[in-house]
């Protein structure tokens, strides 16, 4: 009998979950509710911010943070090449421009040091970016006091896309504190390190800022009578203030979210167990996961390598499609953004960024997630070993 399949990530869902649910379920509330901000505050005492948004999703958390930082027609957004697309696709709902910053080499994060070349260029070019989105991407955090003190000198604000790094930290301060930057954002997708289903949510220490952004989640409707512009004229009244959006998140979502975040801290220590398994058993093969910055610790959402090609003499294809048949559920994190064809019609092309290009010609990422035991791990590398020829 063949090994089940191993998907590169799955929900870790128990009886409090189902039971958190249900209540719901049977309560007057199915939206709009008090899940909603009990899973906000669950989040934000752990993060340490002073509010958050919950919304149906990660990429609605990243509009609205966008929109409501000013970001419009002739402004820039910049992120980075390796993201999925939401991260840049925010800046291009706004009505802006984007553009991209490309990793560095070795962790495959937003380099500081090319983002401070690039805005050296566009300050004389006039084309500054006024929000830029770095990616904490597979968990591990930006340099972002190096980002915060470019931000401050260049002018831009900035959003964290944490979507991977829930649990995570940089130089002892959890991701998502929103210390260096104006907001993070955050996803609850179910391969994430936490799940609501979907849903995402906005951290921020910015009082007008969250504000605004939980106005913009519905439809930029008030009930605030000191925000009208009107008086009010019942309980019954609202005003629209501006276009905004239905990003509600249900209170089914939030209430699996506040269960999930119970959990939070023994899912990541899981996930850094197996990082750390992973580093012992794939050591000797023809291969290299990404590089560890020691100033921070992980969340884990995903754990990557690359391929030593030229050594393996096998495609990436090659070994893909091995570890596939061989019920491996890998999978690939991410086609550059500026790759894609919605790009490449705005004048993106090949060799813009060759870090991003370089790694993702390599890369595959490995099943990573909270349920997985050691021996999937050993499996994994068994796996590899045949794919790989070694």
């Amino acid at each position: 009998m063949s090994a089940p399949f191993l998907p590169y990530g799955r929900q870790s869902i128990d009886e409090a979950d189902i039971a958190a649910v249900v209540a719901v379920l049977q309560s007057d509330f199915l939206t709009q509710g008090p899940a909603i901000p009990r899973f906000e505050k669950s989040v934000t005492d752990w993060c340490g911010a002073k509010h958050g948004i919950a919304m149906s999703n990660g990429t609605a958390t990243l509009h609205c943070a966008a929109k409501a930082l000013g970001l419009g027609h002739g402004d820039y957004l910049w992120t980075s090449p390796i993201t999925f697309v939401a991260s840049a696709n925010a800046g291009r709902y706004c009505g802006a421009k984007v553009d991209f910053v490309d990793v560095d080499p070795g962790t495959i994060l937003m380099c500081p040091e090319r983002l401070e070349q690039k805005l050296v260029q566009a300050e004389k070019d006039g084309t500054l970016p006024k929000v830029v989105v770095p990616v904490h991407f597979a968990g591990q955090s930006c340099d972002m006091p190096r980002i915060h003190a470019l931000g401050q000198k260049y002018g831009f604000k900035i959003i964290e896309d944490a979507a991977h790094a829930l649990g995570g930290e940089f130089e002892g301060v959890k991701i998502g504190n929103c210390r260096w930057s104006d907001a993070a954002s955050h996803s609850f997708h179910p391969v994430k390190i936490i799940t609501s289903g979907e849903g995402g949510m906005i951290t921020t220490n910015d009082d007008e800022l969250a504000w605004r952004i939980a106005t913009l989640r519905t439809h930029g409707i008030t009930r605030d009578a000191g925000r009208m512009v009107n008086e009010s004229h019942g309980a019954w009244y609202y005003e629209q203030l501006e276009l905004g959006f239905n990003y509600r998140m249900t209170d089914m979502q939030a209430a699996l979210g506040a269960s999930q975040m119970t959990k939070l801290e023994a899912f990541a220590a899981r996930r850094r167990e197996i990082a750390d398994l992973y580093d012992r058993e794939l050591a000797g093969l023809p291969l290299r996961p990404l590089a560890r910055d020691p100033r921070g610790i992980s969340g884990w959402h995903l754990y990557m390598i690359r391929l030593n090609l030229k050594e393996i003499r096998r495609t990436r294809r090659e070994v893909f499609d091995s570890l596939r048949a061989q019920g491996i559920g890998v999978n690939v994190h991410y086609i550059p953004v500026h790759l894609q064809p919605d790009y490449q019609k705005l004048g993106f092309h090949a060799g813009q960024f060759p870090e991003s290009e370089s790694y993702y010609e390599e890369a595959i990422t490995l099943p990573m997630f909270s349920g997985m035991t050691d021996a999937d791990v050993r499996r994994v590398r068994e796996a590899l070993a045949l794919a790989t020829g070694t």
